[in-house]
């Protein structure tokens, strides 16, 4: 597996290998040596399974502290755009974000450590993705951030056209009064 570096310090794409033949193919999705060698300890204790059509956008979204989460998502099947923002206040990137394609061809993984609000938009119809979670879901602490605030541009970045959007997604603040947190803060464990 290959670790590639992004525009964060603390955020990487995971390019596996993945052995092709008639028969189809074969690759690791996961090692834990291999991730805490190159990552450092992520103690992962839940894996998800999101379905969506096209067009469907979900998030941008994160668990405030104690809940806050890291994540490792892969495309199944089909493809999505996925779209982070740094939110962590003391950081040199807070407000940045970052998009990148995960599909089911090459099978490149992302990681997004704690401190990160996530999102996608699903570029097929019966788009299915994974990901692994280091902390437990907690309701009362979910947050998140409206997906065409003006302050991060997700539109523009995405060049798409409709969204499908939840209600409770359709509801969320703007990226200017969204209240986040310093960087320990997120690194909490509930």
């Amino acid at each position: 597996m290959e670790l590639i570096k992004t525009k964060f310090s603390d955020v990487f794409i995971l390019k596996p290998q993945v052995f092709r033949d008639e028969r189809g193919y074969f690759l690791e999705t996961y090692k834990h040596s291999y991730f805490t060698n190159m990552i450092g300890a992520v103690n992962f204790i839940q894996d998800n399974e999101s379905y969506s059509e096209y067009g469907v956008m979900r998030g941008l979204h994160f668990q405030e502290p104690p809940y806050t989460q890291a994540k490792l998502i892969r495309a199944v099947n089909g493809s999505i755009v996925d779209i982070i923002v740094d939110i962590r206040l003391d950081s040199e990137t807070f407000g940045q974000s970052m998009i990148i394609k995960l599909d089911d061809v090459e099978k490149e993984q992302l990681f997004i450590p704690r401190g990160y609000a996530h999102g996608y938009v699903a570029l097929e119809d019966d788009t299915v993705i994974q990901y692994k979670v280091d902390n437990r879901y907690a309701q009362s602490f979910e947050s998140g951030i409206l997906f065409n605030s003006i302050d991060i541009n997700v539109l523009e970045e995405i060049g798409h056209e409709e969204f499908i959007v939840s209600e409770k997604d359709k509801i969320l603040r703007e990226f200017k009064d969204v209240p986040f947190f310093k960087t320990h803060e997120y690194d909490l464990t509930g």
